[in-house]
């Protein structure tokens, strides 16, 4: 059995979770609403305050199928109870962040400045002028515009200038010395 997969997830108070017909989970919570339309293999059930997910057969694909159906209902759960963040860090010399309405201004050292519009259900907050706080309730949606936000200027090696995570550890390489 996948190790994942068998363990049940906890809905915590003031969730619910609703299932439709092709395996249509639709997660409410305080924080808000998430659907999403799981392998239809899988077979999904709701058990006294837990959710649990069960494979029809030991073919490599249901196995797989099998934790990660699990796990994004997990996701679902904890995203509309508690959310999800994550922290980027602006470093360099002149490089800043700055947020007005849905639009994040960077200043990366190009000649112009970049501008992004917030997506849909996602907010960033601006601390400072270098840390920039990625938060929403679906965990993919604040990684891929957490990630679309770095890759606008990548830390680089020698001096760490860029965008980076704050939990982040960027491998530094030595320069170039001159010769003799």
């Amino acid at each position: 059995m996948s190790r994942i997969g068998r363990l049940p997830v906890a809905i915590p108070a003031g969730v619910t979770v609703e299932l439709a017909e092709n395996n249509k989970v639709t997660v409410k919570g305080p924080k808000g609403t998430l659907e999403r339309e799981l392998p239809t293999e899988m077979e999904i059930k709701i058990e006294d305050g837990h959710v649990v997910v069960t494979r029809p057969n030991d073919l490599k694909k249901m196995k797989s199928l099998h934790g990660l159906t699990r796990t994004l209902i997990n996701n679902m759960v904890h995203g509309v109870s508690e959310g999800y963040q994550k922290v980027l860090e602006v470093n360099g010399v002149g490089y800043r962040a700055a947020k007005s309405g849905n639009k994040l201004t960077l200043n990366l050292g190009y000649s112009h400045p970049v501008e992004m519009t917030d997506p849909e259900g996602i907010e960033v907050v601006v601390e400072g002028q270098n840390k920039i706080i990625v938060k929403g309730i679906s965990k993919e949606k604040v990684g891929q515009y957490a990630a679309e936000i770095r890759d606008k200027r990548r830390p680089e090696p020698y001096k760490g200038k860029g965008i980076k995570y704050a939990d982040e550890v960027i491998r530094r390489k030595v320069g170039k010395t001159g010769k003799k």
